[in-house]
């Protein structure tokens, strides 16, 4: 047994995690703790608010990974599908009549449609063309919605109709906190799910060389325009979910500012990691709101805080970290 031992001394806490980490089973229970913990400890409604928003937008952060992390392709306007769903599920149920969640079916399909639509040239540019491309996409959109004021209410928005189900109105910060918690879990496993397929390698071999992925018969533009048409459709719905949790939504959901922020999310959290993508909403969302005390001074160390992570841990905080626990393990 004593020569054995080193062996068995290998198999540390470290090295363990690291072999979790890339499971799915393992990723999922990851996520469902991070939701399912952390109320334990809130003192009030206030962080099931922050909570809510987080899981929210993680779900777009993932879609928009897919497309970035595997697929290898930027988009810079990816906010403008947020602004389709959450206006989707505010016009539709208000002025026509149809249930929120046939509203946001709608929203996601529409999106779905638009982004097959406009993908099939856009996604022929390569590198700061394609940017640039995706940019003026969702700028286009955001002026749509900022000004048909007849229709969207112009810059000062609208109120969304309470979502109801089963009869149930759907309210309260802690409600959406689960519900939105319980949405990005299902996002995150079908996310998963479609990386281990041979759509998810037909994505991996074209970020690592459209190229080579077409000598080996990867049809290359077919797979480009699936990963944004998926995308888009993760951030529809999560733009619907966070237009009924707010209950009132502007132009400024569809923003370049947005679209910034979505970026932002996935290069902190790691591309090409489902998790990193949630633990980049995470920081994101969550660091300003801890920074509060700094008052004029807290947008200054966001920004610090954020260059500080992409010097240190330039692969995203997930990547980056496993690494780690894998060398150590």
């Amino acid at each position: 047994m004593t020569g054995h031992s080193p062996d068995i001394a290998a198999l540390s806490a470290t090295g363990l995690l690291a072999r979790l980490a890339s499971g799915k089973l393992a990723v999922l229970l990851v996520l469902a703790l991070l939701v399912a913990v952390p109320p334990l400890f809130f003192p009030s409604g206030f962080y099931y608010r922050v909570g809510a928003i987080v899981w929210i937008l993680a779900i777009a952060t993932i879609g928009l990974n897919l497309l970035m992390g595997f697929a290898g392709q930027v988009s810079l306007g990816h906010a403008g599908f947020l602004g389709i769903g959450a206006y989707a599920v505010a016009l539709l149920p208000s002025r026509y009549g149809v249930h929120g969640i046939v509203a946001m079916v709608i929203g996601a399909a529409l999106s779905a449609l638009i982004a097959w639509v406009a993908g099939r040239p856009i996604l022929r540019l390569r590198g700061h063309y394609l940017a640039v491309a995706t940019l003026g996409f969702g700028i286009l959109i955001s002026m749509v919605l900022t000004n048909e004021q007849w229709l969207t209410g112009g810059p000062d928005g609208m109120r969304v109709p309470r979502l109801v189900l089963f009869d149930w109105p759907v309210r309260g910060s802690d409600t959406w906190y689960w519900i939105g918690g319980g949405a990005m879990l299902i996002a995150a496993w079908l996310a998963l799910n479609l990386v281990d397929s041979p759509t998810g390698r037909a994505l991996r071999a074209i970020h690592d060389s459209e190229v080579a992925a077409r000598v080996v018969g990867v049809d290359v533009a077919r797979y480009k325009l699936a990963a944004f048409v998926i995308s888009a459709v993760y951030a529809s719905i999560a733009g619907s979910l966070l237009a009924f949790f707010d209950g009132h939504i502007t132009p400024d959901t569809a923003g370049f500012l947005r679209s910034v922020e979505l970026v932002t999310m996935v290069v902190i959290g790691g591309m090409g990691s489902v998790v990193g993508s949630v633990i980049g909403t995470l920081v994101i969302v969550v660091l300003p709101q801890t920074l509060t005390f700094l008052s004029d001074y807290k947008h200054i160390m966001v920004g610090a805080f954020i260059m500080l992570f992409m010097i240190f841990l330039r692969a995203g905080i997930v990547p980056s970290l496993v690494a780690l626990v894998r060398r150590r393990g």
